[in-house]
This record gives C-alpha cells, structure tokens and sequence, in this order.
C-alpha cells in the first residue's frame, strides 16, 4: 500500500509522565523501513499513541528471526515466525507473546489488531490478567469458500474466533455493517473508524470534461474481486470511450489480473501501477473523477477514506464503507458481484458532476471528522477506561475527543 507520514519527534518526557504502557499485537505491517510492506493506517495510530503513551508493538509471525527496533516513537518486538501445524503453531505463537510481554511489561493494557493476533493476545491477556481490546478490521467474521478467504470457514478458526470473543475485554469493529455480522453472537462492540492523516491526501481540483479518471487501490488478490472489476470497465468503455482506470496495489495472483484486462481488449484503458507511495498515490486521487471498490468483502476500506479526503466520490460493492455510507449520500453502493450495476452507476456519476460534488463533500466531510487523530483519541479513551483512567488532567481532554 501507501507510505506512512514521517517520523514524529520523541514524546517529551513530561507526557510520557502521565500516559499508559499500550501492547499492541499485530500480524505485520510495521516494518522498519516505515514504508514496505506497512499498513498505513496502523503506523498512524502508533505514531499518535506513542506521542502521549509508552507504546510497544508486538508481531507475530512475519519476519523469520525475532528482532527489536525504533518505529514512530514506538518499540517494535518481531517475535519471529513459528512453524508447524495450525493449532500447534497458535500455542506456540501465544508462549512467545506471553513471554515477550513478560518481560518488556508491565502493560495497562493489551490491543490485538486483526483476528488471529487477538485469538493469541486475548489467552495471554487472560493468563497475565491484563484487559485487551481486540479490533476486528478483515475477514474474521466471514466465510468465502470458492476463494478459501475468511476465519470462518473452519470449525477451529471459528472456535478460536468465539472463544477470543468471550474473553475480550472491548471489541471494536470500523463500521456498522461489520458490527451486524451473526458470528458476533449479539457481542457488544464498538464502532471505530481507523482513521487516515488527511494531511496526506489534500483535496483537489477535479475536471468535469473527458477524460475521466477512475482508480481502485487495493492488493491484486481474490477478495477484491478484480476480474469483476475488469467486467464492469469493460462495459463503462462501450459507454465511455474515453474513460481509463488506474488500479494500484501488489500483486499477489502473478499477473492474473493484468492477463484477463488484455484479454477484455483493456490495454489502452488500464494501468497497473503496482504498490505506490504516499506521494505518487495522491497524486492519483488527485486526477482521479471516481474511486471504484469491487470487493466481495471488506470490513472497512482504508481506500476509501484516502479517496474521500482527496475529494473523490466512491462507487463501491456494498460492503465496508460503502454499505454504511451509501443511505446518508457518502458513496453509491452496489450489489456485490455485480458488474452490470457497477458499471451503470459508475457510468451515471461520471456524467454526473453537481453529484459526483455532492457525494465527494459529503464523504470528505465524514473522514475529516474521522481522521487518525479522532481514532487515536477514541481508543484512548477506551484504554483509560479499562485502566481505570489516566490523571485528572487528562480525562476532560478525552472527555471532549470522545467518539460520537
């Protein structure tokens, strides 16, 4: 994906008085290089967090040999990748957590992003008596057979899904569609958006004439569902001639993607752009018209608030964001593998200016509200109320930031 923002000075020794010790458990995307293979959104509410709080990041399982480094004023522990079975590994995963935790801790409070970090963080939470928050941001709560994607799909993993479930002491989910999914049992979770620095991704002057711009951002793997993507272009440009697409991403499918778009005669109409900086990718927003999602899943969509900050409508499939935002004039939604519908609505907002406005201003307005900052904020007031609240001067100040 994108690049993080540049590294944030050392939080000053008087904040770091009166602020928490936070673990958080992660499956990757904080590598050392802050810029390679990183998930954006998770460095920012590091990066934020460690300005006020004593904060370590916990990995699980991505490099091969275990390793401590500095990132955005957090230390990063890289536990090292364990082998083995499934269920063996998962034990042997949690012993190390537990023991990593040990021994760099005391922690007020543990806060496992993703699914299977929060199956090992919750037993080790447990067993230390430390409270966790588990955030729940990808395929936890879903089962899509045909493309071996979801941790429900295997009576263990749903098991472990359940039992981290009982044991979290807050669960939060980004959106309100994710929040109603039947595997939470009627669960009580809390909606927080993980929030993108909108200083990264500045609105801009978009042209109403020819050509239009589209772009999708997301890796090239079978959830976002690209040959559907492709389907829905394809008819767009019998409408549309002169309409062309930029998908950014990695390819995981070994030029799958890039080999049906040929073979849809798309060659002339699609750019594939591989993983892009921050930089570049703004500067793609930026020329961009309409910001397409064709997944058959997503639990959020960072992509779409990048796009909404850069002033870019989203047409998506209704899921994530787009589900939620679709009532309240944020996104155009659509059925999921549909490419007809995708198409059509695509299509009339791109002849649509005094909408396609309407539906950027309203969305920009919504993640401006919801930036990394307010996600920061909120899962600090989380954390302090689990921990039983930081000084007296410092609970009027979440009070005021508390989410809405």
């Amino acid at each position: 994906m994108e690049n993080p923002p540049a590294h944030a000075p050392a939080a000053p020794a008087i904040v770091r008085s009166w602020g928490m010790r936070i673990a958080l458990v992660v499956a990757g995307g904080v590598d050392a290089s802050a810029r390679d293979h990183v998930v954006p959104a998770v460095l920012w509410l590091v990066e934020r967090l460690a300005r006020r709080h004593d904060v370590h990041v916990f990995v699980l399982h991505y490099h091969r040999t275990p390793r401590s480094y500095q990132l955005l004023g957090a230390t990063v522990h890289d536990l090292g990748r364990v082998d083995g079975p499934p269920g063996l590994r998962r034990a042997r995963v949690a012993l190390r957590l537990r023991r990593a935790i040990a021994a760099h801790g005391p922690f007020d409070v543990l806060h496992a992003y993703w699914g299977m970090p929060a199956v090992v963080a919750t037993r080790v939470g447990l067993g230390l008596r430390i409270p966790v928050v588990v955030t729940l941001d990808s395929g936890e709560l879903v089962a899509l057979d045909d493309i071996r994607y979801g941790l429900q799909r295997r009576w263990i993993d749903r098991r472990a899904i359940a039992a981290m479930l009982r044991r979290a002491a807050r669960v939060t989910v980004c959106t309100s569609y994710t929040a109603a999914m039947p595997p939470l049992g009627g669960r009580h979770v809390e909606i927080v958006p993980i929030g993108v620095d909108p200083l990264l991704f500045p609105a801009a002057a978009h042209t109403d004439a020819p050509p239009y711009r589209l772009i999708r951002v997301g890796s090239l793997n079978p959830v976002k569902d690209y040959p559907m993507l492709l389907r829905a272009m394809a008819a767009i440009v019998a409408q549309l001639p002169a309409t062309h697409l930029d998908i950014v991403g990695e390819d995981t499918l070994g030029g799958a993607v890039q080999a049906h778009s040929r073979a849809l005669g798309l060659e002339r109409h699609v750019t594939f752009h591989g993983f892009q900086p921050t930089a570049a990718l703004a500067g793609l927003y930026a020329r961009a018209h309409v910001h397409v999602v064709s997944s058959r899943h997503e639990a959020a969509s960072v992509a779409m608030l990048e796009a909404a900050c850069a002033g870019v409508p989203t047409v998506g499939t209704r899921v994530g964001y787009a589900a939620d935002w679709a009532g309240e004039g944020r996104a155009v939604a659509v059925p999921v593998g549909d490419a007809a519908a995708l198409a059509a609505a695509t299509a009339a907002l791109l002849r649509d200016r005094s909408r396609r406005e309407q539906i950027a201003s309203a969305a920009r307005e919504w993640a401006l509200a919801h930036d990394a900052d307010w996600t920061a904020a909120a899962f600090e007031r989380i954390y302090s109320e689990l921990h039983g609240g930081p000084t007296s001067i410092l609970k009027p100040v979440l009070r005021s930031l508390q989410p809405r």
